[in-house]
């Protein structure tokens, strides 16, 4: 089962929570709570019934979050299959264009194979993917620029 992203922001900062009440917060089991605390989250007090500072809690579910993020470095897109930022293969990335100042880099992941996406502006591209062929294309038509649709109806107005 895939682990759910809890909300630091529902926690009130100037209140203090039992295990219950902070995991009714943060919409999550008990057990979790009593995880958390294992893994460092301090209770005013080291005994029962434990109380959690707000302050305290949202803390140290920030520092949790942040632990999770994982930059990409320039030269490098983020790959979903591999779970870590991957050069892409044969140095080659194509941009697509979104609008006037961005767009989609696009390229293929040279230990998996699959494609990796990542959207950028397009000023500052040579920084993201520096000694890198970089091609930049002209987005797709849209359906505004094609032709209008054939009217093959049985239904008439009159």
């Amino acid at each position: 089962m895939a682990s759910r992203r809890v909300n630091p922001n529902r926690i009130k900062l100037h209140r203090c929570y039992s295990v219950g009440e902070l995991a009714t917060c943060c919409d999550v089991h008990k057990n979790t709570v009593r995880h958390w605390q294992a893994k460092g989250l301090e209770p005013i007090e080291p005994r029962k019934p434990f109380l959690f500072h707000g302050a305290t809690a949202r803390e140290f579910l920030a520092r949790m979050k942040a632990s999770r993020k994982r930059p990409c470095a320039p030269g490098t897109i983020y790959c979903f299959k591999c779970r870590e930022p991957r050069a892409p293969a044969g140095g080659m990335v194509e941009v697509t264009r979104k609008n006037a100042t961005t767009g989609n880099l696009s390229a293929i992941c040279e230990v998996c194979g699959t494609m990796m996406h990542r959207q950028a502006r397009l000023a500052s591209i040579a920084a993201i993917m520096p000694k890198l062929d970089v091609q930049i294309r002209e987005a797709d038509p849209r359906i505004v620029g094609r032709t209008t649709p054939s009217l093959n109806c049985d239904i008439r107005e009159d």
